[in-house]
This record gives structure tokens, C-alpha cells and sequence, in this order.
């Protein structure tokens, strides 16, 4: 926020300051009469001219010629030069100050400095009211500031040849320096220290007022207010509001210049901006008049506090009528020329692109202006102006430049300035210069201190450049890698999301920000893209209000009004949502949102006619049938279908689709074909069409071991000769028709296998191809892995390959999982073959519409556990192959293959049941084989007479000759043996299968022992966890307590102030002493004895004094551990310990000697004990109740006298031993 000061170089008053006057006046020009008489010589004596300086003429030859042939003193040419001045004939002043120089030409030096220094403060105030710059519109005084300053240092130097130690030239020098130091620009500096020529010339100024304050007796406030302004003017807010709350407070009275200005500034500066407006506002109350700085600045915290808010915020409307109409209007009709009051005019006028009135009111900021900063805020809205008409784009950021460069330019400058200008540069197509001038915005020293913002916009903006750049390497084929920029744009514009959460930036979302994440994240993470739109969605349904119009009135509950206005929202966001709906498989949630676009395209085109909707509305529909065919819901897909198609009898994709329904119904498929077919003559160069075509072609052909015969292969040819050779389908096609020739070619000779190899090759290098083309292309990765494994037999190089295929794809296809069980069946890892098997049947599943597996992979499942239980000899591994394969032939019953793999697996299980021992088999087995045997030696001879037999009808005919000969009689043996071996181990067996069973019980109590137990562990912990939780609760509680008591104890509220205080402790009264009785007795006690007392006072002072539960009398002699003779046993004394570190700590105060004797742990002793400095003690008595410790305090002896020391009963708080006078406990070896 641009800080603008009053006047206070104007120093007129400053001149009259120097001069000693005893109640000063501290408004301007407050020191010229109404009238003033002249003196002039006459033939009746001395007379008098009488002047109204009230009203003066523009003429003043004449009054000069009177001033000069009188021999005028030199205050009235000074009074009557200022009275005119006052009147804002400042050319008329000086002139007359000019005249009077050269009358009092033979004066003293003090009338010449004088005239002299009037002279300089006048040329100062016409410098603070002359333009900057040069005008753009001519007028009659169009002299600059720079013309004024020369010639007030030219005035200045000749003073200073007169008297260099003149006092008020010191202040005049200081205002000199200061006005000059506003017309150089701030430089940034890295760290270091300032040395430019500003900071220089500040430096002269504050050396110059500090001379001018110290000549005036330290009385000049004026000079202090220069001081505050230099400080202000280096960024040392904390000194500068500490000279302006000095000036306040020695002239509290001072409105002009006001020191609350200044005041408010430096707090502003300093992040107080409540206090700020405070300030701004105290003076307004003390001076409404013509307060234009007042009136600006808090107009200007207004607005500032107004950008905290949402435009549509009620708030935001309050606070910005308040700043323009209350404070800123106030302050242009009280001076359209003050330069911040433009400046702030300016913007308001840029929003409503009034471009006449920027154009001038900008102009009046740079030409009026002394400061800086509001020259920076001029030159940025000039550049604002010609950046949104756009006609001249290099003045527009020549004028940002000029903008920047008053604030300081490179690290400091003006932030919005530089953002204008990287935006000019994406205007002008110089992407990579506005990338660089945003990066340096966003990783400029103060955006990356500690608790500094970023720039938002600046973020914005960079991240979506970023963006068009991917977008554009997309639209190109991804031809380069821009992984790199995708990655740079997507954190920019996710750290501006994470932004709008900080509550105290108040910053807005913006759906350019969603919208552009959503088309990055698109390709790798569409949850993340839909998460996006669906948040744009949001935004945009709070954006409808509740009495909105377009909002039917019978809306019914909340479901209804959800629809009713998801139908106002933009069809394109609805049809995007719908998209990633349908591609994460969620059908229904997808034709929601694609009806729902169209019910918005239709209220659009009701809305306003001219929309053509029709675009859309075709898009949509076609959408919306392919969601139909994903639910199987074909007819209704054939019918929008067909409406599209009547609408656009041109519209290929529809017929396409329509072919494709066909093809895949049983209805008449060759009609269909021919159909297709005839729609690709129509439309040749449509690759859509193409591959459609090539997999009608790759269900339907004859397999032909001739490639170039093959008719697929024509077409993916012709594709690539003629119409695209970079079309990715037709590249992954070639490349598996070249596999699966490869994969058929004899292996017998080296010729043979060089062949086969090169087939590979050529493989390869179309998968390749396709890879340089999209390194994402999961099916021509697969394919490149394929041929690694089956040509090279590189098993750990395709298994790579296809883990990396399945982390890329994330289980959107089952065909990786197909390709690493086929990789893990070579490896004989049946484990990992199984479980990706299973994976693929699982996948195939949920991709076909029937939702029942793809059988070739039930077959490739089948042959794996085949596999699996030749080796290890396992009967269920036959079992389980073959349960699988009959469930492939029930999925195809049609397919000749999978018969044979029945009937061979049959073959097999029968075999091994010949093999294995009585033990690993049973009669059952045995059985079930038999007639399995017999369903596979009638399959075999069906086979060997069907049309085209999967292998030579000779072999089928020789395996159905052997299981009918050989292996049936083996098997007939078996089961005799078997049904021998059952009948006479059938006890056996019982007694085995009831351990089994009685092993699986006790197992599985133990199992449900150890979770009972588990349960029990975590129930306890749960408690026990409670009960701590519990505990610390109570805990707080009470420590809250405990300090609410104790400052409840420490501090009291002043009953005449009604602050709160601490309490004052009051001195403690000295005890008296008791006096020594004369004769020892029960009842009284002798010296060195021990007197009880209790002290109650909580303030600390001296608590009453009390008896010893017993009377007691100790002798005086030392040693001794027993009473005087003839008197009794001594009571026993009841105590409280006190706290080591105090008892030590009060003996040592209170006492001249600390030290201690420790009394004796045994019952009965009364062995005295002696200090370290052999002064002798008291001793001690342990009585006979162990359940209470008696201690004696025992103190050296000095004199005759001994001191009493106190015995505090047990029962005794805290707060009586820290008030207690005398506090001595000697602590015994057990409590050590």
C-alpha cells in the first residue's frame, strides 16, 4: 500500500519555528496578519501605510518600489511574500522575495538569510506541487520537479557562502534531500547492504535534521517529522513510528502536518492494520476540513480489507462503497489533483473500462506524485489500459516495466506489474519468456521466505502453460516426452488447490484450475480427473441461487432439486463426468449423467435460440448408447443409434456400432459382415472402420500358415501403405500375426529355425515401432515380451516386461495376467502360473457381458494343474485339471480342441491311477476313472472321424486302440486290487479317519481358544487404555484446579481500579522472646527447649503460637538424651517433615549456624551428637511408637543463650511452613 505523508516539507512554519516563538502555532501560515502598516517617512513625521493582506493585487511594482524607498526591514517583505503565498500566489512571492534580496542588498548577512531561506522554502513548495514528469497537455508553468530542486539548491548554496551554521538551513537541507531522494528509484538489494544513490541521499537528509534538531534546542519538531519520514522511507517502521508518536505527543494539537498520518502508516507497515485505520481515523475527527490524506488511506484499508472477500459477498459490496463514495470521493472533491486520490479513481475506473478517465487520471498520479509508489501505481494502470484495449502491446509492457522499476524492479519491485508483463508475453506467443518471468515471480527470495505466500496467480498461470504444452505434444501423437511439464504443471495448480483451504488467503477456487487438472490427470489417474469435476460441479450448483428463475416451481424433495439443477449445469462438464464413469465401469452412474446432459442441452436451446445445440446433443446420445450396450441393453443402443442415423445418415461411428451388435448376435452374422464391409468401401480412410473390419476378419478367417495370403494381413498393409503408417492398431496387428506364424513354423533344421527367428525379428519390430509412437501401448509391450520369451526363451526379461505392463494398466486387462501364467507354466512355477490364471479368469469375467470366464484361459488353467500333478504325482491336481476342463467345453461345446484336452486328461487320470498305491487312491477313483476312460475312447474316435482333427486321425485312432485295450484292463486290475486292499484295511481306515477328524476338533478349539484369548487381551487393553485416558482427564482437571486456586491466592482485583494484581505479602512480626523461668518444672520448658507453634496466616505473616501437646523440660546440659533428674519421660513430639531444600534454605537465613545433627535411629539412646565444629547438641529421643519419627532441630550455642527453634505437628499444611518466621527441620538418615 502506497504511503502518502502530508506536507511537513513545506517548512514555512519551520523558518518561523527556528525563531523561538513561545506558543507555537501549528497551522500553516497561522504567523500573517489580517493587516500590516508599513512605516514611511513624511514632512509630519513617521507614518504608516495601512496593507490588507487579505486582498492583494497581482500588480506589486508599486508595493516593491514603497518597500525599497522606504528601507523596508526585511520582515515585511517576508510577511507580505508569505500572506501571498498563503493566497497560493507563490510565482508573486518569490518575485517579491527576489526584489527584496536586492534591496537589503547592503544589509546585515541575518536579513539575507533570511530572505534567502523564505526564498528556498518557497522554490521547496512549488517543487511538491509540480509535476514529476513533463505533461502530456501543455500548461502554462510545466516546469518539473527537477527544475525546482536545482533551483532551491542553487538558493541553499548561496545562503550557505553567507553562513553555513545558519540554523534554518538545516531543516530547509534535510526537506532539499528528502524531496530529492523521492525522485530516485528504489534498488533491490540481495541481502547486503544498501548503497544506491537514494539510500545515500536519505542518509544526508537524517544528518540534517538531527543538526537542525539539535540547534533548536531539541524543540524542532518539524525536524523530527523529517526524521520519521527518512526511516519510513528505508523500511524502518518500528523508528519511524516511535519519532511519530514523539512528535504527537509533544504537539498533540498538530493537524497539519499531521503526525496520526504517519502514525498509521507505520503501523499499517508493520501489519497492525486495525490500528492503522484508527490512527487515519482520529484524524479525521480532530481535522474533517480538508483531510485528503486521511480520507484516502482509510478509503484505501477498506478496499483492502474489501479483497479479503468474494465479489458475490455482501460484505465485499459494504466495505468496497464504503472506500469509494464515503472516504475516496470525499478526497477527489476536495483535490482532483492529489496524486493517490487518482491513482485510486484510476482502478475504479479500469474495472468499469472507462478508458478516457484512466488515461487521465493515471496521468495525474505519475505527474503530481512524490512518492514512488503511487507513481508505480499510475504507470500500472496506464499499462492495464493499453493491455486490455490491446492495440500496442510493447508500450502496454513498457509501461509494466516502468511500473516495476519504481518499486525497486528485479527481487522487490511490483508484483502485479511483473504478472502483467509474463501475461503480455503469452499474448505475444513468447511462451518461453513468460514461463521465465513467472518462475522468478514464484521463486523470488520473498516468496519463498518462511511464511511468505506464493503468488496464486502467478502459479495459475505457469501451471497452465505447462499444461498446453502436453496439451499440444497430445494433439501431435506424442511425439515427445513431456512427462517432465506434466509433472511442473500439476503440482503448480495442486498447491493453488491446496491454497483455497487456507482460511486466512480467503482465496476463491477456480474451475480453470479443476478443469485443467482433470485433463492431466485424465490418461494416469482419471479417479483424480473425476474428483476434479465433480468439485467443479459442486461449485457450480452453489452458484445457483434458491429463487432462481430458471428452477421449476413444483420441485419436490431434495433428490428432485438435485436434478432440477444439475440440469441448469454446462452439458460438456456433465458429459466429461459421464465419460469417466463409464471407463470405471460404473454404467449406471454414466447414464445418469449422460441423460441429464441432454435434458441441459435441451433447457439451453429453450433458453436461447440461437445455440445450435445439435453437436452436443449428437455426441451425448452416442455416449449414451454405448452406455446402453455395456448394460446389454442392445435395443435401446440400436435405437438411439438409428435416431442419430436419421438425423446423420453420414454418422459412421453409429453405423459402425450398429455392425458391430450385429456381428456379435446370432441373428444373421453374414449379413452383418457384408454390411461392415460395405460401410468401409463408403468410408476407406476411416481407421475406425479399419480395425473393426481386421477383428471381423481375425474371428472369422481360416487359419492360413501363408502370410501374405492372409487377408487380415492386407488390410493392416493397406492401412499402413495408404491411408497411416504410424495407426498404433494396425502396427500391434501385424506384429501378432507375425507371432503367431512364428509360433507355427517347424523347428526341424538350422534353415528352419533362422527363419523362425527372423519371424520374431519382424514381430519386434513393429511392437517397437508402436512403443516409439505411445511408450504406454500396454498390447505392444505384451507383444515384445511375448517374443522375448518364445524366440529367445528370456523368461526373467519377459516376466519384467509384463510386471511392468500390469503396474501400468492396474488390472484394466486380464491379458498381462494371461501372458505371465503362460511365462510362469514354462518356469514350472505352478504357484504363480495358477495365480495369474486366475486373475485373467477373474478379469475375462467382468469384461464379457455374460459374465461367464473366457474358456481357452480355463483351458490354459486345466493344462497348467495338469502339468502340476504329472510332476508331483498328485491325484487331486488331475482332478481339479479336469473338473476345468469340462468347464471350458461347457462354455464352448462347439470347439474341438477343448474336447480333446477332456478326453486326454481323462487318458491321463486313468494312467496314473494304474501307478499309484492302494494307500494314495480309492475304489471311488478308481471307478469314476473307468467311466471316464470310456467317454475318452469314444471322444478320440469322434475326433479322428470329425472334419478337420486337431491332430493326425492315425495317432487319435492308436491312443483310442490303447485306452480301449490297454489301459482299460490295467484299470480293471487295479480296481480289483483296490477293492481287496479297502476290504481288509477298512478298520484301519475307520481308526485313521477318526484321528483325522478328532486332530481337525482339537485344532479347531484351539483356534477359537487363542481368538477368545486375543479378544480378552484386546478387551483388557481397551480398558486399561480407558482408565489411563480417564485418569489423565481427572488429572488436568485437578492441576486446572490447583492453578485457578493458586492465582485465585496470588492475585486480588484493586477495589479502586479494578485491575487484577498480585497480592502484597505483609511484613512478618518479630516474635517476642520468652524469658527463661527461673526453676524447671513439668509444665514449663528450659532453655533449649522446644516451643511449638502453628502459623496460619496465608498472607505469611505470624501465625499464633501454641503449645507442645505434653509439657516437656530438657536439660541443658549437652551429651545427655534424657530428661533433668526427677523429672519424667519426655512426650514424644509430633512433626511434619518439611521439604529438604526449604528447611535447609530458611536455617540458613534465619540462623547463624546451619548445621545439623542427625538423631539416633535406636529406641532409648540418648547419645548426644555434636556438630561439625564440635559445638555440642541436642540430642534426640526416638519414642516407642514406630509409627511416628521424632526429630530434633538442633542449633549451635552461641553465648549462653540458645535459640528456640519450631516443631511443626504433622498435620501442619504447606502453607504454615512457608509462613513459619523460623523453618529448621533436621532430616534423618532413612529420609536421605
Amino acid at each position: 500500500m502506497a504511503a502518502v505523508m502530508n506536507g511537513h516539507t513545506n517548512g514555512t512554519n519551520g523558518t518561523n519555528g527556528i525563531n523561538g516563538h513561545t506558543e507555537p502555532s501549528y497551522a500553516r501560515f497561522s504567523e500573517i496578519p489580517a493587516i500590516i502598516d508599513i512605516p514611511v517617512r513624511g514632512d509630519d513625521g513617521d507614518e504608516a501605510v495601512n496593507l490588507d493582506l487579505t486582498e492583494l493585487m497581482d500588480e506589486t511594482d508599486e508595493l516593491c518600489d514603497l518597500l525599497e524607498n522606504e528601507n523596508a526591514a526585511r520582515t515585511y517583505w517576508v510577511t507580505i511574500a508569505l500572506a501571498y503565498a498563503k493566497q497560493n500566489k507563490i510565482d508573486i512571492a518569490i518575485d517579491i522575495l527576489q526584489k527584496g534580496l536586492g534591496a537589503l542588498a547592503k544589509g546585515t548577512p541575518e536579513d539575507k538569510l533570511a530572505v534567502l531561506a523564505c526564498i528556498c522554502w518557497l522554490y521547496l513548495l512549488k517543487c511538491r506541487k509540480a509535476p514529476r514528469v513533463k505533461p502530456t497537455q501543455t500548461t502554462d508553468d510545466d516546469k518539473t520537479k527537477e527544475h525546482w530542486l536545482h533551483a532551491a539548491t542553487s538558493t541553499l548554496n548561496e545562503a550557505s557562502r553567507i553562513n553555513p551554521s545558519y540554523p534554518p538551513l538545516f531543516l530547509a537541507r534535510g526537506t532539499l534531500y528528502l524531496l530529492r531522494s523521492s525522485l530516485q528509484p528504489s534498488k533491490s538489494t540481495s541481502g547486503g547492504p544498501d548503497h544506491s544513490e537514494r539510500t545515500e541521499t536519505l542518509k544526508q537528509a537524517a544528518k540534517c535534521f538531527d543538526d537542525a534538531y539539535k540547534h533548536s534546542g531539541n524543540k524542532n519538531l518539524l525536524a523530527l517529522f523529517g526524521k520519521a519520514k527518512i526511516h519510513f522511507s528505508m523500511g524502518r517502521y518500528a523508528e519511524s513510528l516511535s519519532l511519530y508518536q514523539q512528535v504527537l505527543t509533544h504537539a498533540p494539537d498538530m493537524v497539519d502536518p499531521d503526525p496520526r498520518i504517519g502514525i498509521g502508516c507505520c503501523l499499517w507497515a508493520l501489519g497492525h492494520k486495525e490500528h492503522a485505520r484508527s490512527a487515519w481515523q482520529r484524524s479525521l475527527d480532530v481535522n474533517s476540513e480538508r483531510n485528503i490524506p486521511a480520507n484516502i488511506l482509510l478509503g484505501l484499508s477498506y478496499l483492502d480489507e474489501s479483497s479479503q472477500y468474494g465479489t458475490t459477498d455482501p460484505q465485499f459490496a459494504a466495505l468496497y462503497k464504503k472506500a469509494m463514495t464515503v472516504h475516496t470521493q470525499t478526497a477527489f472533491k476536495l483535490d482532483a489533483m492529489h496524486a493517490q486520490t487518482c491513482a485510486t479513481f484510476g482502478s475504479y475506473f479500469l474495472l468499469r473500462k472507462a478508458w478516457a478517465n484512466v488515461e487521465r487520471l493515471a496521468r495525474r498520479a505519475i505527474e503530481q506524485t512524490d512518492v514512488n509508489a503511487v507513481a508505480s501505481d499510475g504507470w500500472y494502470l496506464l499499462a492495464r489500459k493499453e493491455h486490455y484495449e490491446g492495440t500496442d502491446l510493447n508500450k502496454a509492457a513498457d509501461f509494466y516495466g516502468k511500473a516495476d522499476l519504481a518499486r525497486g524492479g528485479d527481487e522487490k519491485g511490483y508484483l502485479p506489474a511483473k504478472f502483467g508483463a509474463a501475461q503480455l508475453k503469452t499474448l505475444m506467443g513468447d511462451l518461453d519468456g513468460a514461463k521465465f518471468r513467472l518462475d522468478k515471480i514464484i521463486s523470488a527470495p520473498g516468496a519463498t521466505a518462511a511464511g511468505a505466500q506464493k503468488s496464486l496467480e502467478a502459479m495459475t498461470l505457469l501451471g497452465i502453460l505447462h499444461a498446453e504444452e502436453v496439451y499440444a505434444n497430445q494433439a501431435k501423437g506424442q511425439q515427445e516426452d513431456k512427462s517432465l511439464e506434466q509433472k511442473k504443471a500439476i503440482g503448480l495448480l495442486e498447491q493453488v488447490r491446496v491454497a483455497w483451504k487456507d482460511t486466512k488467503r480467503k482465496a476463491s477456487p477456480d474451475s480453470a484450475v479443476l478443469l485443467n487438472l482433470a485433463r492431466l490427470y485424465e490418461q494416469d489417474v482419471p479417479e483424480r480427473a473425476l474428483a476434479c469435476l465433480q468439485q467443479v460441479e459442486k461449485m457450480e450448483l452453489d452458484e445457483i441461487a434458491e429463487d432462481d428463475d430458471r428452477l421449476p416451481d413444483d420441485v419436490g424433495d431434495e433428490v428432485e432439486e438435485r436434478q432440477a439443477r444439475r440440469e441448469l449445469l454446462s452439458p460438456q462438464l456433465l458429459n466429461n463426468i459421464g465419460c469417466f464413469h463409464y471407463h470405471a465401469d460404473r454404467y449406471t452412474q454414466a447414464r445418469e449423467d449422460f441423460q441429464m446432459a441432454l435434458n441441459s442441452c435441451v433447457k439451453m436451446g429453450d433458453r436461447d435460440g440461437e445455440i445450435d445445440t445439435d453437436a452436443l446433443v449428437t455426441s451425448i446420445s452416442y455416449n449414451l448408447a454405448r452406455t446402453y450396450e455395456a448394460e446389454s441393453l442392445t435395443e435401446e443402443a440400436q435405437k438411439i443409434y438409428q435416431g442419430l442415423l436419421d438425423r446423420h445418415p453420414e454418422y459412421t461411428d453409429a453405423n459402425a456400432r450398429l455392425a458391430y451388435i450385429a456381428l456379435n448376435s446370432s441373428s444373421n452374422p453374414a449379413r452383418s459382415a457384408e454390411t461392415l464391409k460395405a460401410l468401409l468401401a463408403s468410408d476407406p480412410s476411416n481407421l475406425d472402420l479399419r480395425a473393426l473390419y481386421a477383428w471381423h476378419l481375425a474371428r472369422t478367417k481360416k487359419r492360413i500358415s501363408n502370410l501374405p495370403e492372409d487377408p487380415e494381413q492386407k488390410l493392416y498393409k493397406e492401412t499402413l501403405q495408404k491411408y497411416d503408417k504410424h495407426d498404433r492398431y494396425a502396427l500391434v496387428g501385424m506384429g501378432n500375426l507375425h507371432l503367431a506364424v512364428a509360433r507355427e513354423m517347424r523347428r526341424d533344421t538350422d534353415q528352419d529355425k533362422e527363419k523362425r527367428s527372423k519371424t520374431y525379428l519382424r514381430a519386434v519390430e513393429f511392437f517397437d515401432k508402436v512403443l516409439t509412437l505411445d511408450p504406454r501401448d500396454a498390447f505392444a509391450a505384451q507383444g515384445l515380451g511375448i517374443a522375448m520369451v518364445e524366440d529367445k526363451r528370456d523368461t526373467g526379461a519377459g516376466i519384467q516386461i509384463f510386471s511392468k505392463v500390469r503396474e501400468s494398466v492396474k488390472g484394466l486387462s486380464g491379458s498381462v495376467h494371461l501372458n505371465l501364467g503362460h511365462v510362469f507354466a514354462e518356469m514350472k512355477q505352478w504357484s504363480r502360473s495358477i495365480e495369474n490364471y486366475e486373475l485373467a479368469i477373474a478379469r475375462s469375467a467382468r469384461e464379457r457381458r455374460d459374465g461367464l470366464p473366457e474358456a481357452q484361459i480355463l483351458a490354459c488353467l486345466g493344462r497348467v494343474w495338469l502339468m502340476r500333478g504329472r510332476m508331483e504325482k498328485k491325484l487331486e491336481a488331475y482332478k481339479t485339471s479336469l473338473e476345468l476342463s469340462k468347464q471350458a467345453l461347457e462354455l464352448s461345446p462347439e470347439n474341438i480342441n477343448l474336447r480333446f484336452n477332456v478326453a486326454f486328461v481323462q487318458i491321463q487320470l486313468a494312467t496314473l491311477l494304474t501307478q499309484l498305491p492302494e494307500a494314495q487312491k480309492t475304489l471311488v477313483d478308481v471307478e469314476e476313472a473307468g467311466i471316464g476312460l470310456d467317454e475318452a475312447i469314444e471322444a478320440f474316435g469322434e475326433i479322428a472321424r470329425g472334419p478337420q482333427p486337431p491332430f493326425p486321425r492315425g495317432d487319435l485312432e492308436a491312443r483310442a486302440n490303447m485306452g480301449k485295450n490297454t489301459i482299460k484292463r490295467q484299470l480293471a486290475q487295479v480296481g480289483e486290487k483296490q477293492a481287496e486292499y479297502e476290504r481288509k484295511n477298512a478298520s484301519r481306515l475307520d481308526d485313521a479317519r477318526r484321528r483325522r477328524e478328532e486332530e481337525i476338533r482339537k485344532r479347531e478349539t484351539e483356534r477359537l481358544r487363542a481368538e477368545a484369548a486375543a479378544k480378552e487381551r484386546e478387551r483388557a487393553i481397551k480398558e486399561q487404555r480407558d482408565a489411563m485416558a480417564a485418569e489423565h482427564q481427572e488429572d488436568m482437571r485437578r492441576r486446572g484446579d490447583e492453578e485457578r486456586k493458586r492465582e485465585e491466592a496470588e492475585w486480588t482485583t484493586d477495589a479502586e481500579t479494578g485491575e487484577r494484581r498480585k497480592r502484597e505479602r505483609r511484613p512478618r512480626e518479630k516474635r517476642q522472646k520468652r524469658k527463661k523461668k527461673g526453676v524447671e518444672d513439668d509444665e514449663g520448658e528450659t532453655d533449649g527447649g522446644v516451643v511449638g507453634g502453628e502459623g496460619t496466616d496465608a498472607e505469611g505473616g505470624m501465625g499464633t503460637g501454641r503449645r507442645a501437646r505434653g509439657s516437656r523440660a530438657t536439660s541443658g546440659t549437652p551429651g545427655t538424651g534424657s530428661d533433668a533428674e526427677g523429672s519424667g519421660r519426655r512426650r514424644k513430639k509430633k512433626r511434619k517433615l518439611e521439604r529438604k531444600g526449604q528447611a535447609g534454605r530458611a536455617s540458613a537465613s534465619k540462623f547463624k549456624s546451619s548445621e545439623m545433627v542427625e538423631d539416633s535411629d535406636e529406641d532409648g539412646e540418648g547419645a548426644g551428637g555434636t556438630t561439625r565444629d564440635g559445638t555440642p547438641g541436642a540430642a534426640g529421643a526416638s519414642g516407642a511408637d514406630g509409627g511416628e519419627e521424632d526429630q530434633a532441630v538442633v542449633r549451635s550455642a552461641v553465648g549462653a543463650r540458645k535459640k528456640a527453634a519450631r516443631v511443626l505437628d504433622e498435620d501442619d499444611d504447606e502453607d504454615e511452613v512457608e509462613s513459619a518466621p523460623v523453618a529448621a527441620a533436621a532430616v534423618d538418615g532413612d529420609e536421605e
